[in-house]
């Protein structure tokens, strides 16, 4: 389906991280834990092969859909930044159901599951988006006239942009370049689980997503950042990572009043028909009235 940027960039991926190790050595002991990474590790390796397993599935769903595109733009120079721009605002929101309907979150969990904030985390991606149908949420630009290889292209480029921004070694950036761009103090408040950050900032490349839709919040001074899952994992266990939200949504299915079966599926991460749990919004809302 086109170019893949992001074998390329591997090797570099690699490089970056040993680069910070070392400076976490000195200035940060407890950034790194050595089970954490290789089970982060683990999953971008299996992630890796997820994505080759399915990628004829999805090749063919966007030629499929390329069909009914109401134009053809073809390679056209202005069309690449257009896409680019285009597939930005098309992972925001991808992003933001991921942690807002639980279908999608069993596939996205895994990739916040680390109490840990290096750039090893980057890699600990999901091995189930296509289980999830998460694609669909960045192949329909077909419709419009761009081509397949394009958008695999640009999205390739987008998930290389984001690796740099999973670190905690880069404060802040300029005032101008976090007004437009995802940095890392705006990613470390979307993986932490501080009551005040939950579910914000679900940027990929330009936060002025997060902005304009109201998701936005700025890492505040002072604070120590807590990483995770509101319900930590736990454990280090591979399988158990990739897989243990899928499973907690089956068993929740499978216990529920027939009523409210679909609720534990498509509502937010959380939600019981009883409000014996608490949503991350509950956890906020809880947060905010006590200051």
């Amino acid at each position: 389906m086109g170019f893949d940027p992001v074998p390329y960039a591997i090797p570099f991926f690699i490089l970056l991280i040993v680069i910070e190790m070392v400076w976490a050595r000195r200035r940060s002991p407890t950034a790194y834990e050595p089970r954490d990474t290789l089970t982060s590790l683990a999953l971008g390796l299996g992630s890796t092969a997820a994505g080759l397993a399915s990628a004829g599935l999805v090749i063919a769903a966007a030629l499929w859909l390329e069909q009914f595109s109401v134009i053809t733009i073809g390679w056209a120079w202005w069309a690449w930044p257009l896409c680019f721009v285009l597939d930005d605002f098309n992972y925001y929101w991808a992003h933001r159901t991921g942690h807002r309907v639980r279908w999608f979150w069993a596939a996205h969990v895994n990739h916040h599951s680390s109490q840990h904030y290096n750039l090893s985390t980057a890699l600990r991606q999901t091995w189930t988006g296509f289980i999830a149908l998460s694609f669909l949420f960045r192949v329909w630009p077909v419709l419009l006239g761009f081509h397949p290889a394009m958008i695999a292209a640009v999205g390739g480029i987008n998930l290389i942009y984001q690796f740099w921004i999973h670190t905690e070694a880069v404060g802040r950036m300029p005032r101008w370049f976090e007004a437009v761009m995802n940095t890392p103090s705006h990613h470390r408040v979307h993986h932490a689980v501080n009551p005040q950050y939950l579910d914000r900032n679900y940027a990929g490349v330009f936060i002025v997503w997060d902005r304009l839709f109201g998701t936005y919040h700025r890492e505040q001074e002072g604070v120590r950042n807590h990483y995770g899952i509101v319900k930590q994992l736990g454990s280090f266990n591979l399988l158990w990572a990739a897989f243990h939200e899928w499973i907690g949504m089956a068993k929740d299915v499978w216990r529920a009043p027939w009523g409210s079966k679909l609720g534990y599926v498509w509502r937010v991460p959380g939600w019981t028909h009883d409000d014996s749990r608490e949503t991350s919004d509950m956890i906020r809302a809880k947060w905010l009235g006590r200051e």
